[in-house]
């Protein structure tokens, strides 16, 4: 199933670069986001996702965490914007609702079924989850800031 939620996240990629994800982000959730932001990240999480996949069945945390982070991303960066934008389509929406909902929860069941789910387990999953999607949001928003600007003197 970790193999199966990086292909998932490589069909993602595609929807959200052939469908413009970076002015729809730039305009709908004001994000100041460019081409280059979406390929650094996205290779990290390519990166992630084989990382994920080969450390999952001895560290399953790993792959719960890549599970929450496609969660996260569908959620609130695909869903809650659709939401509240009246409708307008995200770009990586598709994916999101019939790839990443169905993988990362049979993810998640997998390791309920195997024994290898406990509270203390899923709550450091969700957490670095969030923290993984919320890294490069938050480089974003920081780099315009007057500290991590280069070309000042």
């Amino acid at each position: 199933m970790a193999w199966l939620a990086l292909a998932a996240y490589g069909a993602h990629i595609l929807e959200e670069y052939t469908f413009d994800w970076r002015n729809w982000a730039r305009t709908v959730m004001k994000l100041p986001v460019e081409w280059s932001d979406f390929y650094v990240t996205n290779a990290l999480v390519v990166v992630l996702g084989a990382v994920q996949a080969e450390l999952a069945e001895t560290w399953p945390s790993a792959a719960l965490t890549y599970a929450a982070l496609m969660i996260i991303n569908a959620v609130f960066f695909h869903i809650l914007p659709f939401l509240r934008s009246g409708g307008r389509f995200s770009p990586g929406l598709a994916t999101a609702l019939i790839l990443f909902f169905p993988i990362a929860i049979a993810m998640w069941r997998r390791a309920w079924g195997d024994g290898v789910l406990d509270v203390g387990t899923a709550v450091l999953a969700v957490v670095a989850g969030a923290l993984l999607m919320a890294y490069p949001v938050v480089m974003l928003n920081l780099r315009s800031k007057p500290y991590f600007r280069q070309d000042r003197p």
